[in-house]
């Protein structure tokens, strides 16, 4: 009889009902079960990897399965894996007939896509719950490939304890990755997942080996292994405790936790751009370092290494990693962490002046005792130079002439091209910290400071790639992850620093004198060229060296987490014999070509390394970068005039213009002059007037070194309880001249050859008159603090 309309349409809608309802019976994600994050060197191999939340080691689904493992557990649980669709009817009524005869549950019957569904739901299984996951096998074998469910298997199946999946299990049992098991070793993980309480430290070994030798006997029965094989096999031991995991770059792994969302990334998995021999032999130097550092109660340490060529990072090392002693704060990884940067970011200000034509590389700047509001810096070795070049004055990281440049460059200028270059820890305004920005004043991360020197690089490298132009994605952060690739162009005319005056920095910074035996680096052929820069906090609490060749960007930071400083921890002692170690480490390659489009070959004075003017006698031609033609000519070369013995100086007043020789001279600031010709012999000073010459309004031939025009003061306490005093410094171009000082217009003493007086005015604001015998007057003025202000 034929069905009615209706009854067909009811019949035709609960179909339709039922195949949708088929249809969307699996979840759109099978295990919602939390997974563990791991890292991956490059080359795949397992770098570090941290406990799921649940507080299982559970590893994200692999790409690919061990062909071993998928003989093993098909051979064990589901030989007609790739003939059905989901369900072995032969294996499920074999199964019904041994259970039923034995009274007993003795065998499942279950496939692999079965077992997949089962671990998926975790629920009591009843009759009812055996028919459903019947039902969602089938739809789950609709869904998947025979691959994918394999796969799913073995990322979670229970393998024992708290391991969950074939990878995991692999690595706490045996150490080693899946891919590398023998037949024995993935014999015995293939039978685990149905008996995972056989591996127990110390017990089940017997029923265990049992299991394992009995499938490799069925191994070679189903001919996937021949049986020598699989009696040697037998042969090998079964695992016992569960080894820990690698940790070779747990600060990179807890960074990938943090950033995982913003990097867009699914997986709590990811395959690194870290290179796994170099990440192994960092981590060994810096533990070695760190050993020895520890004596002086140095007890961090960390190092970044950037590949300049493709933006990736090739080994990051946030801290040595010694969880067992909490105290040494290992867990904290410095690579983010604020610090100051001492003098790392002198060779910033060194490129952005040549950048914006402010200074030649040779330009003299001033070293000389300073105080600028109220602020002192001194150099290093508290020794003054008088003038020196500025590229000498970066190689020897002198703090005086890196303060005195910031001084002409403005600090304010500075402050904006530093986040520009991508130094992001800036969060106060530029008057927050003023000239002390050049020595430290600001915090940055070693993260920061490699990637603004990368950028650096890469521009430089990219000088002939891009005809010219910039890309300022070359400023973009290194990135440590393989499928977070941004090669995006943006060609333009113009960048944050030009290739000549980027060219000029590293040839600076490579002239620096490097620690111990490197410092005999040019007597060997093998050994790379480096551009590189130290720097040490104010306090001696941070340590750092930075260095770079075309491939590689070099960072490395030691001191204390928790900033304490510690006598000797300077950079170029504590950092950069780490930085070059690591350098050792890294093949070496061709040196910068030069932008010689970027040059222009002008005339210098050889002397102070300023365009040469009129009355420069020596010299020479340089490629310097273009800005370089708005620099100001040579300021310190002048006409002087001489009587005719070219013995004294002379005006029209004493001598004749017809006798007078017209001579070039070089003549430096008094203050400049006084330390300079120490230090270079040749220095030749103004000869005196003849006799009887009026020198009013002749050049400036006294200045004070200290205290400086306006300056605040304060005269502490002697350890006795008694006033102190303070010491007058002041500079004459002829050194044998008398100066008669007076304060308040009192004579106070006479000085001769070296004008240095110890004094201790009363608090308040004073007159300082300088008189020369000559007459020469020089008038300041300076403010003594009261002590209840001051300590108010």
């Amino acid at each position: 009889m034929n069905k009615t309309p209706k009854a067909f349409l009811i019949s035709e809608i609960i179909s339709i009902v039922l195949l949708v309802v088929f249809l969307f019976l699996l979840p759109a994600k099978l295990f919602k079960t939390p997974t563990s994050f791991v890292i991956e060197a490059s080359n795949g191999n397992l770098l570090s990897a941290a406990i799921a939340s649940d507080g299982q080691w559970r590893f994200p689904v692999a790409d690919s399965v061990p062909v071993k493992f998928k003989d093993c557990i098909i051979a064990f649980e589901d030989k007609r894996f790739y003939n059905h669709f989901g369900v072995d009817f032969l294996a499920m009524s074999r199964a019904i007939k041994q259970n039923f005869k034995a009274k007993s549950v003795v065998s499942g019957g279950s496939t692999l896509t079965m077992q997949v569904i089962r671990l998926s739901r975790k629920e009591d299984r009843t009759i009812w719950q055996k028919i459903y996951e019947i039902i969602l096998a089938f739809r789950l074998e609709l869904k998947y490939s025979k691959e994918e469910i394999i796969g799913l298997y073995a990322a979670n199946a229970p393998f024992g304890s708290n391991v969950v999946g074939l990878e995991a299990a692999s690595w706490r049992y045996y150490g080693r990755d899946a891919k590398t098991l023998s037949w024995g070793e993935m014999a015995t993980l293939a039978v685990l997942p149905n008996s995972p309480s056989l591996v127990h430290p110390g017990k089940n070994s017997t029923r265990l080996i049992k299991k394992r030798n009995d499938l490799l006997d069925k191994l070679a029965k189903l001919k996937y292994i021949d049986q020598s094989t699989a009696n040697l096999a037998k042969l090998e031991p079964v695992p016992g405790k569960p080894l820990p995991l690698p940790q070779n770059a747990p600060h990179l792994l807890n960074r990938f936790k943090v950033e995982r969302k913003s990097l867009e990334i699914n997986s709590t998995r990811i395959t690194s751009t870290l290179n796994e021999d170099i990440q192994l032999k960092v981590n060994s130097i810096l533990k070695r370092y760190n050993n020895r550092y520890r004596a002086n109660d140095i007890n961090n340490i960390s190092a970044l290494v950037l590949d300049a060529r493709n933006g990736n990072v090739v080994s990051y090392v946030g801290n040595i990693y010694q969880l067992e002693n909490a105290d040494l704060q290992s867990h904290v990884d410095m690579i983010k962490a604020p610090r100051s940067p001492g003098s790392t970011l002198k060779p910033l200000l060194y490129a952005s002046m040549l950048n914006d034509g402010f200074i030649l590389p040779h330009t003299l700047v001033p070293d000389v005792p300073t105080q600028i509001a109220g602020y002192s810096p001194q150099n290093y070795d508290l020794g003054y130079d008088g003038a020196i070049a500025a590229d000498k004055a970066l190689s020897r990281s002198l703090n005086i002439p890196a303060v005195k440049m910031l001084q002409q460059y403005k600090y304010e200028r500075f402050y904006d091209k530093l986040k520009k270059l991508g130094i992001g820890t800036l969060n106060q305004p530029a008057d927050h910290y003023g000239l002390s920005l050049i020595l430290g004043g600001s915090e940055v991360t070693m993260w920061d400071l490699a990637n603004t020197y990368m950028g650096m690089v890469r521009t430089l490298n990219h000088f002939n790639t891009y005809k010219g132009l910039y890309n300022p994605k070359d400023y973009q952060q290194a990135t440590y992850y393989n499928g977070n690739k941004k090669n995006e162009k943006d060609y333009q005319r113009n960048s944050f620093l030009d290739h000549g005056a980027i060219w000029a920095t590293f040839s600076a910074m490579e002239e620096v004198m490097r620690p111990g035996d490197e410092g005999l680096w040019e007597q060997f052929s093998s050994s790379q060229r480096v551009a590189w820069k130290t720097g040490t906090s104010f306090g001696f609490r941070d340590a750092w060296a930075v260095g770079l060749t075309p491939n590689y960007v070099v960072c490395v930071w030691v001191g204390n987490a928790d900033g304490e400083g510690r006598p000797g921890l300077v950079g170029i002692e504590a950092a950069a014999p780490v930085l070059f170690d690591i350098f050792r480490l890294l093949p070496n390659g061709k040196w910068f070509e030069t932008p010689k489009t970027k040059l222009k070959k002008i005339k210098i004075c050889k002397q102070s390394g300023y365009k040469a003017s009129e009355s420069c006698l020596d010299i020479v031609d340089e490629l310097v970068p273009i800005a370089g033609e708005k620099t100001v000519v040579c300021p310190f070369h002048k006409i002087i005039h001489l009587d005719k013995t070219g013995t004294y100086r002379v005006t029209d007043q004493c001598e004749s213009v017809t006798n007078m020789q017209h001579k070039s001279w070089f003549i430096l600031p008094p203050a400049m002059e006084y330390y300079y010709k120490i230090k270079n012999s040749d220095y030749k000073t103004l000869p005196p007037f003849m006799a009887g010459c009026d020198v009013s309004g002749g050049n400036n031939v006294m200045e004070l070194i200290y205290p400086k025009n306006g300056a605040t003061v304060y005269i502490p306490l002697e350890l006795d309880g008694t006033r102190g005093k303070i010491v007058l410094n002041a500079a004459h171009r002829n050194q044998r001249s008398k100066i008669y000082w007076h304060i308040d217009n009192e004579y106070v003493a006479t000085t001769t050859n070296y004008h240095q007086l110890a004094i201790s005015p009363p608090p308040g604001k004073h007159t300082l008159t300088l008189v020369d015998e000559n007459g020469e007057r020089l008038v300041q003025t300076f403010t003594v603090l009261d002590k209840e202000k001051k300590e108010r």
